[in-house]
């Protein structure tokens, strides 16, 4: 059965858990150390803590920190709900004044996203939720983000897909054309009520460690980890296909960033869309984690670009790992999966883009 806490907050170009569940299983034991450089929603880490083994992440979008730290460090029930407790009564005395400003002052999108009600509750929220250091904030962060923006009575936004967040003159065009408006909702029964059945299944007894960091940065984050890396398991972004910062824009907001879309704030890096620093780039995270991995470790990499045919990516790929590791080598052959109903064509009709993945899984034998 699926542990509820994997759907904590939907998440664009996600591999599944059985995917994590299945190279675990066959190429780690309990106790050994799993690292996945780019988290994302935290597949990777909470199915290696489920399954007993220690786990780090790395992510330097702080959407993606928050919900794979909310994986890491999971916190009781009861703790969740008796901080969701205090801040509905806190807010039931909070003067509404301030918030009513911030409202006024955000973009007109806000206002048609949000019913009032229901917006000062999220901005209440944004404000007092010490994310960054509290794991039961982090927590309840991780549950507001994933019911955000989505399509149903269980999300606090005017319909919107539940995976990215879209943009603002799109968003407010739609809901003009289809003549939709916000309908209210109260932010803590809802966070209650997920609260109750996220926590619902197993939990892990081990803690994670997760960084918001570059994922070229890995050792320098955790260098106790040194030599300790038996399996990496991951997804780097796909080449020229998305672009997180963009995508989680209204996530981010609630998080305390920019009221907008915005592009390369974070990562100031744009190699994601240009193909020959692409590879570079892949080259200095293996450079990056190298340091941590044992003389037997293993990578497991899903790869997508668009453009780009199978052959080329594997080349290329190969050739950025061989830089690093001289004798890695390709165990079996890679596995296409190709994507015939792409998760683009729920939100931007007929675009172009990924049309395949491809699951590479490489014998590293560093150097010593």
């Amino acid at each position: 059965m699926r542990n509820p806490l994997h759907a904590l907050c939907p998440y664009f170009a996600m591999f599944p858990e059985s995917f994590a569940e299945k190279h675990i299983g066959e190429l780690t034991d309990p106790g050994d150390y799993v690292l996945d450089p780019f988290s994302g929603r935290g597949t990777t880490l909470l199915q290696s803590l489920l399954m007993g083994r220690q786990a780090a992440a790395i992510d330097i979008n702080p959407v993606a920190f928050c919900i794979s730290g909310a994986k890491a460090a999971i916190p009781s029930l009861d703790a969740v709900i008796k901080e969701l407790a205090f801040f509905e009564d806190r807010f039931a005395n909070y003067s509404l004044d301030q918030l009513k400003l911030e409202r006024a002052g955000l973009p007109r999108f806000f206002r048609r996203a949000f019913y009032s009600t229901t917006h000062y509750q999220l901005l209440f929220l944004r404000i007092h939720l010490n994310w960054r250091e509290n794991p039961v904030h982090r927590f309840i962060a991780a549950l507001v983000l994933g019911s955000l923006h989505g399509d149903s009575c269980n999300y606090f936004s005017n319909q919107m897909p539940r995976t990215i967040s879209t943009k603002p003159r799109y968003s407010i065009t739609y809901w003009s054309a289809h003549k939709l408006w916000p309908k209210k909702r109260n932010v803590f029964e809802i966070l209650k009520s997920r609260a109750n059945y996220r926590l619902s299944g197993e939990l892990p007894e081990l803690v994670g460690r997760v960084a918001m960091c570059d994922a070229r940065q890995a050792t320098k984050k955790f260098p106790f980890l040194t030599k300790k890396i038996k399996l990496v398991i991951t997804s780097p972004p796909y080449l020229d296909v998305t672009n997180y910062e963009e995508d989680q824009w209204l996530r981010l907001w609630f998080l305390g960033y920019e009221p907008k879309p915005t592009y390369n704030r974070i990562s100031k890096d744009d190699r994601h869309t240009i193909k020959a620093r692409y590879w570079e780039f892949l080259k200095e995270v293996w450079q990056g984690v190298a340091p941590l991995l044992r003389h037997d470790s293993s990578l497991i990499c899903r790869l997508g670009a668009k453009g780009i045919k199978v052959p080329e990516i594997t080349e290329s790929f190969c050739s950025s790992l061989k830089e690093v590791f001289p004798n890695a080598r390709l165990v079996g052959n890679p596995i296409i999966s190709p994507l015939i109903k792409r998760q683009t064509d729920v939100f931007r009709p007929g675009s172009k883009g990924c049309l395949f993945e491809i699951d590479y899984h490489v014998q590293l034998f560093p150097l010593a």
